[in-house]
């Protein structure tokens, strides 16, 4: 059997968002050291508010300020925090009900050790001391032994100066793709400028890439079947927005392929030609990149287009 490949591979990208009335108070009152929850139509204090009630769809407003000390009622430990938790020393994920909500908020819980933490424990929030509008104004809550904060809830008009009127929430995925057996012949076989697929036993088409099993038919594959290098465009769009970190200037061509001897297409980008000027049936062959192990992009070869009834199972 052959190597299998793995690579750490990281999926990030900011999400960027307006907020609503309610989002937008609630943020700015933690940036002022107010927690605004908003109430729900049968009475219920929702803390974090939404904007939509959860139960009978209606659109909430009825804005409400709760204490900064709760009870905890629920937990975990986390022995190990990962990068840009809340805190760098162990800690513990609580759920902890606000004086005056009727919902509980997840944060991170500053405690000594596993043992120093239980249902119903009494905490309040230590505030960060820098705010600048979201949910880390929060540093995390701490053990709490005074009064409690009272149980109704003080209306407020969700009114600051200087609102927030939108965040950036960054998401990254950290992990370690595997590609398995298929896959990697695939990726080991671009290193020596071929391209090969796997024929199903059953239904004998060729994939290309290769998973493994024929999504058809449900069988593995074992045959290697190497195809092109030329193909033809099945399918195609045209990209007018540059992607961030991409040294490629828009207009381009992304285009679907079909190369021969291959029923599945991949896709690639079209240069060599006008970005208007590339169409389906386009007859194109693979340009590989200067020192890498991968097709940069395919350009035309010149041969008259394929024929519709040739590639019309691949669009």
């Amino acid at each position: 059997m052959p190597d299998v490949l793995s690579a750490p591979l990281v999926v990030e990208f900011p999400f960027t968002r307006s907020l609503g009335p309610v989002q937008s108070a609630f943020l700015t009152g933690l940036r002022e050291r107010t927690v605004l929850g908003v109430r729900a139509d049968d009475g219920t204090v929702l803390v974090p508010p939404v904007e939509y009630d959860p139960v009978t769809a209606n659109e909430l407003g009825d804005l409400v300020e709760v204490a900064p000390t709760g009870t905890v009622t629920t937990w975990a430990w986390n022995p190990s925090p990962r990068r840009d938790q809340p805190l760098d020393t162990p800690f513990a994920w609580v759920l902890v009900r606000l004086d005056g909500a009727g919902t509980a908020l997840l944060h991170a819980l500053d405690a000594p050790g596993p043992g120093a933490v239980r249902t119903g424990m009494r905490v309040r929030i230590r505030w960060a001391a820098t705010r600048t509008g979201a949910i880390t104004d929060i540093a995390c809550f701490e053990p709490y032994e005074g009064e409690p904060g009272p149980s109704e809830p003080a209306p407020h008009t969700g009114e600051f100066t200087d609102p927030v009127t939108g965040i950036v929430a960054p998401a990254r995925l950290d992990y370690v793709h595997t590609p398995g057996r298929a896959q990697s012949a695939y990726i080991k076989a671009l290193e020596e400028r071929r391209t090969v697929g796997e024929r199903c036993p059953s239904c004998r088409k060729v994939y290309v890439p290769p998973r493994g099993a024929c999504p058809t038919c449900g069988v593995a594959t074992a045959e290697q079947v190497e195809v092109g290098p030329r193909g033809t465009v099945t399918t195609f769009c045209i990209v007018n927005i540059k992607a961030k970190n991409l040294d490629i200037e828009v207009p381009y061509v992304y285009a679907h392929i079909a190369l021969d001897g291959a029923d599945l297409a991949l896709h690639c980008r079209i240069a060599g030609i006008p970005y208007d000027q590339v169409r389906m049936g386009l007859r194109v062959e693979p340009v590989w990149s200067e020192g890498a192990r991968h097709v940069d992009h395919y350009r035309p070869t010149g041969e008259p287009d394929a024929d519709y009834d040739t590639y019309k199972e691949l669009v």
